[in-house]
């Protein structure tokens, strides 16, 4: 049997189990696979997490530096934030150029963190138009077992949680001090098997998929952000089903993102 056509079996199998409300892993529509993070994993950054969605595993590492405010914007810090699919995480992904989902993944977590304001950038101001603080957000997935958006956007919310500005290392005050974090935005993904849909996709139902879309909420009860990908469509009816199913999803994994564990 080729790949082709086991692929082709495995879909069909996958549509036909969601039809029915079920899944391939025993998991219901609106279950999440286990979910545990890890603050502080990498002791050399000032800040970091690991987190894993089942099988998925998405390292995040923070690092301060300073740096100089951009031309446009003088009284604020620089956030910047990078995804990068090691290659020993799935087969699909190769070294070289920035995989297109490795851009999608960094932009629609950078994307939430600044519209929800997470980070006050104005406050990472040093001294206006000469020094501020550049805020690194370095997003590595270590294994692709589906839901990179979601993996990595925990991640990145609890490296940020539990960062440290280390003032005192660059000589810009006498003690280091915890980043000031003003929101906690989550990111939520779903995506479409057939009629049904389904909360946090494994690798083989985002192959099966016909669509799939992310809503980011805050602890404030606003919709930050929202990406949709693939090619099937989502009514008024299921967008409003899926936001109000991301508030509920969302207010675990800011617990979750705060005070580390599962």
């Amino acid at each position: 049997m080729s790949e082709e056509v086991a692929a082709e079996i495995l879909t069909t199998h996958i549509l036909e189990l969601a039809r029915d409300g079920r899944r391939l892993d025993g998991r219901g529509p609106d279950d999440y696979r286990e979910i545990s993070v890890e603050p502080g994993f990498v002791t050399t950054a000032d800040g970091s997490a690991l987190v894993r969605f089942g099988d998925t595993a998405v390292l995040c590492g923070v690092k301060l530096e300073p740096g100089k405010p951009f031309p446009d914007t003088p009284n604020a810090g620089v956030l910047t934030t990078n995804a990068e699919l090691v290659p020993l995480s799935s087969p699909t992904f190769e070294p070289g150029p920035p995989h297109p989902r490795a851009i999608e993944v960094s932009r629609v977590v950078d994307r939430s963190i600044r519209a929800a304001e997470t980070i006050d950038l104005k406050k990472l101001c040093v001294t206006p138009g000469e020094k501020c603080w550049t805020c690194f957000v370095d997003i590595h997935v270590l294994d692709h077992a589906g839901n990179l958006i979601d993996a990595a956007q925990l991640a990145a919310l609890t490296a940020l949680t539990h960062a440290t500005l280390p003032a005192k290392r660059f000589g810009i005050a006498e003690s280091d001090s915890p980043l000031e974090v003003n929101h906690y935005p989550v990111e939520v993904t779903f995506c479409r098997l057939g009629d049904a849909i389904v909360v946090d996709p494994s690798r083989d139902e985002e192959r099966a998929a016909q669509g799939r879309i992310t809503v980011a909420t805050d602890e404030q009860g606003n919709v930050v952000a929202m990406q949709k990908g693939l090619i099937g469509a989502f009514s008024p009816d299921d967008l409003r089903d899926v936001v109000e199913r991301a508030f509920k999803h969302g207010e675990r994994m800011r617990a979750i993102a705060r005070g580390g564990g599962t």
